[in-house]
């Protein structure tokens, strides 16, 4: 390769590259070798259970993705979504992207119960999440980092951000993309960050408007390959079935990897919130069909998750380090 186009090459990628930098705030600065000292096998301690959970069911290891994911975009990454409702406290796992769908909790339950005999009062409940997070891409076939540590636990939560801030299935592509930008994420940690999707299921009640009513006008969504939209109608019936579920990539539904990007181009995506990163954006689109043919060039990108897994931390003084991560320490 002549050295000029090798540039251009070098030069087209560090385009993509994720912004890796870890959060600031009054508090101070997340980073890897934080629990070293205090909690040295923490790390080790995640991953094995981690380790076990996904190998006794793979759908285990998006449901923790997922989990990091709605925690982070309500109030930041804090572990609000982990806590029961109380007299005080009106629970995250009841709002409507949580409702019937969220789950994963009992094994955040089962490492913070093992890092509290290792080592009491040390490890926040936020950063389990995000270390879960990064183990189940691994273990899933996906790249793998440093996860920035540090954060604490929040002493509230907040049903209202649930249902408003995180994107919906069927929201348009610009108030996705919306969601996002208040939460610090541009359009390459959008599109990076959806290809989560290829593990995990979703549920029929997720995209049924797409097989029978995609406009409020009785016709299907047109953009969804017609032979696809009919294997789904088998088993996601016009009414009924609701949390009947679908692996949003039926090439490789366990394996982390780009083929989610090439459902997309083919128009079977399972979501309309995947799906119109190539019907509604034309600067979307370049960026999938870059991570369709490149999955190396994906799996670069997808290290995002670090910026948003940085979104708000509660550092230094702020929060606190919960014995129990469903329920806060004065209860």
């Amino acid at each position: 390769m002549p050295h000029s186009m090798s540039l251009f090459v070098v030069a087209s990628l560090l385009a993509f590259a994720p912004l890796c930098l870890c959060a600031k705030s009054s508090g101070g600065y997340l980073y890897p070798q934080f629990y070293d000292r205090s909690c040295p096998k923490a790390t080790e301690i995640v991953r094995s259970i981690v380790a076990k959970a996904v190998a006794e069911e793979a759908r285990m290891a998006a449901s923790l993705i997922r989990l990091h994911f709605h925690d982070c975009f309500v109030k930041g990454c804090d572990a609000s979504i982990l806590l029961d409702g109380s007299r005080k406290i009106t629970t995250e796992k009841r709002s409507n992207p949580n409702r019937n769908s969220a789950r994963g909790f009992e094994v955040i339950d089962e490492i913070k119960s093992a890092l509290e005999k290792e080592c009491p009062h040390t490890v926040s409940c936020a950063d389990i999440l995000a270390l879960s997070a990064g183990d189940s891409t691994v273990l899933a076939g996906g790249s793998s980092w440093e996860v920035p540590l540090g954060r604490r636990d929040s002493r509230g939560a907040s049903l209202s951000g649930s249902n408003n801030n995180i994107p919906a299935p069927n929201n348009t592509f610009q108030t996705i993309l919306t969601k996002f930008k208040v939460q610090g994420l541009d359009l390459v940690d959008l599109v990076a960050l959806s290809g989560s999707h290829t593990i995990g299921d979703a549920r029929c009640t997720s995209f049924r408007q797409r097989l029978y009513n995609q406009n409020g006008n009785g016709k299907p969504d047109f953009s969804l390959e017609q032979n696809y939209a009919g294997k789904l109608r088998q088993n996601c019936p016009r009414s009924g079935g609701d949390q009947n579920l679908f692996v949003m990539d039926f090439v490789s539904p366990a394996k982390f990897d780009n083929s989610y990007f090439k459902l997309l181009l083919a128009s079977k995506g399972l979501l309309n919130s995947d799906q119109v990163l190539v019907t509604k954006s034309a600067a979307a689109l370049p960026l999938v069909k870059q991570y369709a043919a490149n999955n190396q060039l994906f799996f670069q990108c997808f290290l995002n998750m670090i910026k948003m897994s940085n979104i708000s931390p509660l550092t230094g003084n702020k929060g606190e380090v919960r014995r129990i991560c469903r329920r806060v320490n004065s209860q």
